[in-house]
């Protein structure tokens, strides 16, 4: 029998090992595996690619790299939607010794040229355009030289060290190489130089950046190692007991851990197939997608789920073939994950917690967890990793008291790129990096994560956990997704708002969603404002952008900050 905890830390198991891989060595394990095996499924492009069609065009992509001048070590960014050609990026790179800058689809030209100068990139691989963003004009507005280079020998003053655009699709623009002829290129090779940096590669060598960034300041550049996302990868799949016989449906961007993580590496540690239902998210392609393909694993935030569940045709797709998956990124509302057991026939759909500082997951809910504990937690610790929550001084809280997760251990990254200052403020001298967020711990190691340690909304004294009063609000009939925030409020200094979306055909006023509180939670607790809202600003990812709702809140009801001066 487990011993209860008393205090607020825990420890994963460890019975398990470590893998000593490289991302490269990965792929190579699963090809040898299993060559015929279905790797990739891009429906959308027309691209189905087996293990071992799926090294063959990593080697001449690799190649192909190589001969274009890039060396171990160069960054490489991809810039592009959810595609096959993302997916070849990936462990091309990885094979050629590159450090793989993945770039938010969504980046407009000055958030591509802080980070492209930010990282010192010597290449980038482009999608031409994606919905209404045209790449190729917003480079070109970058780089003027662009029509007048050399294909592979690009120089620029925006980007120094930038040499190498390869662009996805479209019309081949002047100064490019379209991705095909990269392959091509590196299919004429021979193949000895790139066996030798192959063969070099270590696995706690840095291998992707992915940048985060908070409500201010600008973005932070994770700096990940092939042993860190590796392994998150492993266990990330073990925890949802994957084998190779699984099909994941994808719908979450590859830019992000989610995708390339715990998604595509979590697929090819165990020898899994990867499905791109379309190249951003669409809730139609992935109902569609998982009942043409047979997929048994379905990712996704929370809004996506909604928005699946939600959808006029939601009825008409056999989904039966689903057993598992992960719904994270995001607090889960536990109406939207009952629903998710119930009516989208995933049994052992898990919850997963973490970050990309973290690589990003630490805490997983397993499939042989009650229903109770899967659907109002974020699980247990993740094996080979530490987290414990400490309060405002630093000192670990007794068991079932809240206060900030720190995180240590093999997946905390190695800090953030050329940021010595706000990587020190990130991970302390302990090897504890400061999550940000609010955690409680129960006796038996399972967490709730209970809001942002910014996010909280301290009323007259008493501090709101934003994510209390949605996860109550979720409970009316009428409500089908909510954001909690704090606004302005003289007399109280915070005020709690609620902004509602209520579901298609249904109706409710402000008076009531306050009447549905009253008696059931705390007098403080009850939204003094409550504003019907279409939709709520979100990342690419998928997470509600509070501080963005909070503003905007701020401005409609027309609230001013109290002055303090």
């Amino acid at each position: 029998m487990t011993s209860l905890l008393t205090a607020s830390t825990v420890t994963g198991d460890r019975s398990k090992p470590l893998l000593e891989l490289t991302v490269d060595a990965v792929l190579r394990r699963a090809v040898a595996a299993d060559p015929a095996a279905l790797a990739l499924a891009s429906p959308q492009q027309g691209v189905r690619l087996s293990y071992a069609e799926t090294d063959l065009k990593v080697e001449h992509l690799a190649r192909g790299f190589v001969a274009a001048g890039l060396q171990p070590g160069d960054r490489i960014g991809i810039w592009a939607p959810n595609c096959a050609e993302w997916y070849l990026t990936m462990f091309a790179a990885a094979r050629a010794g590159l450090i793989l800058v993945n770039v938010n689809p969504a980046y407009r030209t000055a958030e591509l040229e802080f980070a492209l100068r930010h990282v010192g990139a010597r290449a980038l691989v482009y999608s031409a355009n994606l919905k209404n963003s045209n790449y190729v004009q917003m480079l070109r507005s970058l780089i003027p030289e662009l029509d007048a280079a050399v294909a592979g020998k690009l120089t620029c003053a925006c980007f120094p060290e930038l040499r190498l655009l390869i662009q996805i699709g479209g019309t081949p623009t002047p100064g490019t190489i379209a991705f095909p002829e990269v392959i091509a290129d590196g299919a004429r090779r021979d193949g000895a130089p790139l066996a030798k940096i192959a063969a070099a590669l270590d696995p706690h060598q840095p291998y992707n950046i992915q940048f985060t960034s908070g409500t201010t300041g600008l973005p932070k550049g994770a700096t990940l190692t092939h042993f860190n996302i590796v392994n998150n990868a492993y266990f990330v799949g073990e925890g949802m007991r994957l084998t190779a016989a699984d099909r994941i449906c994808i719908p979450v961007p590859m830019y992000h851990c989610f995708g390339m993580v715990m998604g595509v590496l979590g697929a090819v540690t165990h020898g899994a197939a990867s499905i791109y239902p379309s190249d951003a998210f669409d809730p139609l392609a992935v109902l569609q997608t998982v009942a043409a393909e047979r997929c048994t694993a379905l990712y996704g935030v929370p809004t996506m789920f909604i928005a699946e569940l939600g959808h006029p045709r939601f009825a008409e797709f056999d989904l039966s073939s689903l057993r598992t998956g992960i719904m994270a990124g995001a607090p889960c509302p536990i109406a939207v994950m009952r629903r998710v057991l119930d009516e989208m026939h995933m049994p052992e759909v898990t919850i997963c917690y973490g970050m990309t500082e973290t690589s990003p997951v630490s805490f997983q809910s397993s499939a042989t967890d009650p229903l109770e504990r899967r659907v109002s937690t974020v699980g247990r610790i993740h094996p080979h990793v530490e987290v414990k929550i400490v309060d405002a001084a630093g000192e670990v809280t007794p068991c079932g008291t809240p206060g900030e997760l720190l995180t240590r251990g093999y997946s905390v990254m190695q800090g953030y790129w050329n940021d010595p200052q706000r990587s020190d403020e990130a991970i302390d001298s302990g090897g504890w990096m400061h999550t940000g967020d609010i955690a409680v711990i129960d006796e038996q190691g399972y967490c709730n994560i209970v809001g942002r340690v910014k996010d909280m909304i301290i009323r007259g004294g008493e501090n709101i956990s934003p994510r209390e009063v949605e996860e109550f609000l979720y409970r009316h009939p009428a409500v089908l997704d909510v954001a909690v925030v704090g606004v302005p409020d003289l007399k109280y200094g915070e005020a709690v708002c609620a902004c509602i979306r209520l579901r298609e055909n249904m109706s409710a006023t402000e008076d009531e969603i306050r009447a549905f509180c009253q008696g059931q939670i705390a007098h403080y607790k009850v939204p003094r404002y409550v504003r019907f809202v279409d939709g709520f600003p979100m990342t690419v990812t998928g997470k509600i952008q509070k501080f963005l709702i909070r503003e905007q809140q701020r401005k409609e009801l027309g609230l001013v900050e109290e002055s303090h001066a």
